[in-house]
């Protein structure tokens, strides 16, 4: 057996051992919310060997492939589960009331319950609002920066006023959002467009400025127009700026759908559950709800990302 797979074995060997330990804290919490001394050994010495299977994990570097790949999946789950274990012993252990912070298991139990409720939520702020507000913001950031590119008098009258905008505060943007387009996704798709569009307008014009001056004399000196330089040299310079403000804006997006929805929606919507079940005391379904805007917002963020690494692995932040 190699080196690198006597570790593999051992670490996953102290795995197994750390699942153990959470099985008995879990028995543990089921039969009382008041903890002994036993019972806090018990949780950190789990807790060290939890930290020390994800130290010695991430150390070991010369793995094949598929070790690899289950080390990278590894390491965040079991840190993560960790995360919710010491949420549930806390809350628990010292009796937080649940209107102030419930446990991760009452919040699950909430989730699985509510499944119809949050995926119509889901629908009506996510692939409404927030994915058509995304891109009609970005793309029209993206066609308005290369014609303000051709133009300096638009360049030095509009950023000043992007910059203005894009400084104001969401919560006076959205109730005009709402007279204007009424109570549907509609307004709340209109929010999104304005907390998207300026970060994708400034971030472009960067990018577009990013081609050095020998990359512009060679493209010359070939003969290539405007156009032709704009489409094999200045955008794919600047692609890294491109996707640096469509993930800013993934989450800019997420985050004004939502708070656009506390000034006036149908009785459907993240922002309007949210909003509502704070007013009945149910905490554990706001709870729910941001877990849905959570997981949502990182798998956007994520589908993003790796669209990036594939489309601009020859620059050096990809290759390192």
């Amino acid at each position: 057996m190699s080196t690198s797979a006597g570790k593999i074995l051992s670490l996953w060997l102290a795995g197994i051992v750390s699942v153990y330990a959470v099985s008995i804290i879990l028995a543990e919490l089921e039969i009382s919310t008041k903890f002994n001394s036993g019972f806090w050994l018990l949780l950190l010495g789990a807790w060290l060997l939890a930290w020390l299977f994800v130290e010695r994990l991430s150390a070991i570097a010369d793995t094949p492939d598929i070790f690899s790949l289950i080390r990278n999946i590894a390491i965040p789950v079991i840190f993560g589960l960790w995360l919710l274990l010491g949420w549930e012993v806390v809350v628990r252990g010292f009796d937080i009331p649940q209107v102030l912070l419930p446990p991760p298991s009452m919040i699950a139990a909430r989730f699985a319950a509510s499944l119809p409720i949050l995926w119509a939520d889901f629908q009506q702020t996510f692939l409404k609002a927030v994915l058509i507000g995304y891109v009609l913001g970005c793309g029209s950031g993206f066609l308005i920066a290369i014609v303000i590119d051709r133009s300096p008098f638009l360049r030095r009258g509009l950023l000043p006023i992007g910059n203005l905008v894009s400084a104001l505060p969401i919560i006076g943007v959205a109730p005009i959002m709402v007279m204007w387009f009424g109570f549907d996704w509609q307004s709340k798709a209109a929010v999104v467009v304005v907390m998207t569009f300026f970060p994708m307008l400034v971030n472009m014009l960067a990018g577009l400025s990013a081609a050095n001056n020998m990359q512009l004399d060679l493209m010359k000196t070939y003969g290539a127009n405007y156009w032709q330089t704009l489409l094999k040299l200045r955008l794919p310079e600047a692609l890294p700026f491109i996707f640096n403000a469509l993930k800013i804006n993934s989450t800019l997006a997420l985050i004004g759908a939502i708070v656009a929805e506390f000034f006036g929606t149908p009785i459907v919507g993240m922002g309007f559950r949210i909003s509502t079940e704070v007013g009945r005391m149910n905490v554990d379904m706001v709870w729910a709800e941001i877990a849905v805007a959570a997981l949502a917002g990182s798998a956007f963020y994520s589908v993003i990302a790796l669209i990036e690494r594939k489309l601009t692995f020859w620059h050096p932040s990809m290759r390192a």
